[in-house]
């Protein structure tokens, strides 16, 4: 395979090998659309095509069996904040602007996203769902970054709930009637966030469009109507009637299959509009999930987020640390037409590679101080991209006290930059467990990896408040309990 250099790349990709014809049949459209939907904290072992007996997800596993599906993604943060900003950037870690989780924290005003570049391609350009790359008021929203409009959360404390007493629309207030935040309400928001995406899509049929979908469900608090057409499947189940399962765990499986059958619903409008071919579907999980509902019975959670079921294998930690249990995810793309029906590739990419693959797909120029690499021709295939795939030499992650570094099936991490902190080395190919140290016994290796993570990392430049008060901001976050008098004293009973 050919490697990446350490230093930035020119990465301006041109679009000639785009007019063949896909498989004989198909040629690329100039301007393809793109959907691109990530689910908050989904985890790699929580679809039932991946073996998973308790979440039914048949939608998305069709989705898997007419696209491609990739089964060594990772994320390029374990929590919800940096991750976005990696993925709308296409900078990894230790270049990013957004290194905290705290909600709020914002992109730089110049900062380039996925967004302004197919804006500048003349693509219509939207988000629906949770932004978490600035907060109200800040350099960092996203109508200043390329989207014609965001809808949704752009607070991740405000994402918390389902039923605010408001959503945003483009830094304006939208009412959600019956709602004071917490768990319960009239106006379910995540039915309105996906209303508006299909409305989004309809009035955008006619010319090329971006529809950046980061759905909030499964995170946040665990609540889904009752009504909910998805509660029919596990009618018959008999763990959604055995009192001695949480009711969270049981409406955590029903938000699941709420996503798959909106999956399915998306599916069927591409279809009726003629865009199948005109259009790149996306579907993914954010970072790695958490072990939730643990119990003696169930020591990685109740739906095993991170246990094969098949096999018992396991991945280390979860959601929030580097190892693989905060980094593995779903990622599923379909294109009918394009990428070839049921196919699985291990190629290793993370979500800086995202802008610099969907850039290619669409014609825009790829900027030359980006992290991430094209995946376009495992995507398409070598022989229609004209190129072999070019691969990463390292990656590189940091959260917090925690580095990581990966060389193919070689992982280093240090949990603690502190000199109290030793760094340790794993191989995945045999332990994908992460649970034997061989640090001493490879200490070639490891220096090299060391020496890629002091390179890769410098320090962080974040963008800044309008308004140094947040109040709008912080505002937000309130509206997480609401603003009547009671509200917060409901919340905590």
């Amino acid at each position: 395979s050919c490697h990446k250099s350490y230093m930035p790349m020119k990465k301006t990709i041109f679009a000639l090998c785009f007019q063949f014809l896909i498989s004989g049949l198909v040629a690329k459209p100039d301007k393809p659309n793109i959907i691109y939907l990530m689910c908050d904290e989904l985890a790699y072992y929580e679809l039932s095509h991946m073996g998973n007996y308790k979440i039914k997800t048949p939608n998305i596993d069709r989705f898997a069996r007419e696209g491609l599906r990739f089964t060594s993604a990772m994320a390029a943060s374990p929590v919800c904040a940096p991750l976005r900003c990696n993925l709308m950037t296409g900078k990894h870690a230790g270049h990013a602007s957004v290194r905290r989780n705290d909600g709020g924290t914002p992109l730089r005003a110049d900062e380039v996203t996925i967004a302004s570049l197919l804006k500048e391609r003349g693509y219509a350009t939207g988000g629906f769902g949770k932004w978490g790359c600035g907060g109200r008021d800040s350099t960092g929203v996203p109508e200043k970054h390329g989207f014609d409009e965001f809808f949704g959360y752009y607070d991740q404390v405000h994402a918390h709930t389902f039923y605010p007493p408001y959503l945003i629309r483009n830094s304006e207030e939208v009412p959600l009637p019956g709602n004071d935040g917490g768990r319960s309400g009239q106006s379910y928001s995540h039915y309105r966030i996906f209303e508006e995406a299909v409305r989004f899509i309809k009035e955008n049929k006619k010319k090329p469009f971006f529809c950046y979908l980061p759905f909030t469900p499964p995170h946040g608090m665990f609540d889904v109507p009752a009504s909910d057409p998805a509660w029919k499947l596990y009618e018959k189940e008999a763990w959604i009637q055995d009192p001695s399962i949480p009711q969270d765990a049981k409406n955590y499986a029903v938000m699941v299959s709420m996503i798959d059958r909106q999956v399915g619903e998306l599916m069927s409008l591409l279809k009726t509009l003629g865009l199948e071919q005109l259009t790149a579907f996306f579907f993914t999980g954010d970072n790695g999930g958490q072990d939730r509902f643990k119990s003696e019975k169930y020591p990685r959670g109740f739906f095993g987020p991170n246990l094969c079921p098949s096999t018992g294998v396991e991945f280390r930690g979860g959601k929030g640390n580097l190892y693989e249990g905060g980094l593995r995810i779903p990622y599923l793309v379909r294109w009918p037409g394009h990428i070839t029906a049921g196919k699985v590739s291990d190629l290793l990419f993370y979500q800086p590679d995202v802008l610099p693959t969907l850039s290619e797909i669409c014609g825009a120029d790829i900027p030359e101080d980006v992290d991430g690499i094209s995946i376009v021709p495992t995507l398409l295939g070598e022989e229609m991209s004209g190129r072999l795939q070019l691969t990463h030499k390292m990656f590189y992650w940091e959260y917090g006290s925690q580095v990581a570094v990966r060389n193919h099936y070689w992982k280093a991490i240090k949990t603690n930059k502190g000199k109290q902190s030793a760094w340790a080395l794993y191989d995945l190919k045999n332990d994908p467990g992460e649970s034997t140290d061989i640090a001493r016994s490879q200490p070639a290796i490891l220096a090299n990896m060391i020496e890629f993570a002091e390179f890769s990392h410098e320090p962080a430049q974040p963008g800044t408040f309008l308004d140094p008060t947040r109040a709008r901001h912080n505002r937000d976050r309130q509206a997480k309990f609401g603003f009547s008098k009671n509200a917060f004293n409901k919340w905590k009973k």
